[in-house]
């Protein structure tokens, strides 16, 4: 069973308390739905088989989970890389600076790339990557949860673009000043430690 994780982030800019109460909401009901979906598939397995008759009800769950346990995931990647009092670029001496400017030419490109990605229609998430083979960055749009990850790539930011994540404190037209709040609050220092090591969710117990 996973637990949901806790995650203090009272006095963000830009980013409202209520914003955050209701975000928190959301991402625990991937979290029970999560268990919920695997309990069931646990059931249909128990057996060992897939008859042929629960095969529609299981690859339905399946469906389903892919959507749940990717949107437990990547809110735990996006509020983990916020902090009160964050900051909207790294050290210009850190890793990440570094690896941006190396994948892109300069942390500016780099940035006015994934923002770019963030501000395109439709709903879903902008990520930075890391190609574990060349350390090189590249950034990416998920639409909804588990469509568009990178296999094999180790997320290093991860931005919410639903319109959960910023409509109580902005309009829908106004995504790229949410946006500007979001780089605002970046824990630079988690991203240095995406950049040298997986993220492993040590936190659950299976």
């Amino acid at each position: 069973m996973y637990k949901a994780k806790q995650f203090n982030l009272r006095g963000l800019n830009g980013i409202s308390d209520q914003t955050l109460d209701m975000h928190f909401k959301l991402y625990e009901g991937y979290v029970k739905e999560t268990n919920n979906l695997q309990e069931k598939i646990s059931n249909i397995l128990r057996d060992g088989k897939v008859d042929q008759e629960e095969m529609p009800a299981y690859s339905e769950l399946k469906r389903r989970l892919g959507f749940e346990y990717n949107g437990m995931v990547l809110h735990e990647y996006y509020f983990g890389n916020l902090k009160k009092g964050g900051a909207p670029q790294p050290n210009a001496q850190s890793a990440f600076m570094k690896s941006a400017s190396k994948s892109f030419g300069s942390f500016d490109v780099w940035k006015t790339d994934f923002t770019g990605i963030g501000k395109m229609r439709g709903v879903g998430w902008a990520i930075c990557y890391q190609d574990p083979t060349s350390d090189l960055l590249s950034n990416h749009w998920i639409s909804l949860h588990e469509i568009g990850n990178v296999a094999g790539y180790n997320p290093v930011l991860v931005m919410d673009v639903w319109e959960h994540a910023f409509l109580l404190d902005y309009k829908p037209a106004e995504r790229a000043l949410y946006i500007e709040a979001f780089f605002s609050n970046i824990d630079w220092n988690a991203i240095e430690q995406r950049l040298s090591r997986p993220a492993i969710r040590s936190s659950h117990a299976a």
